[in-house]
């Protein structure tokens, strides 16, 4: 089944976000600081958002753990 992705960047502030499925919910910490997980009040995975995406390493993938309900 396909589902639609949305992809945000804002270069002036240096942040990518990407929405899957695109509805309302709240941002969240994770356990890497460079990147915030958008979840439903239930706690499920909407999408995510990455900080300073400019500055990643190109030596290393970024990894962050997105908690699901």
């Amino acid at each position: 089944m396909a589902r639609q992705v949305k992809v945000w960047y804002d270069a002036e502030a240096d942040f990518l976000e990407l929405q899957f499925p695109v509805k309302a919910g709240y941002m969240r910490e994770t356990n890497n600081d460079a990147v915030m997980e958008r979840v439903d009040e239930a706690g499920n995975v909407l999408g995510f958002s990455i900080l300073n995406v400019s500055h990643l390493s190109q030596e290393k993938p970024l990894e962050a753990e997105l908690l699901a309900a």
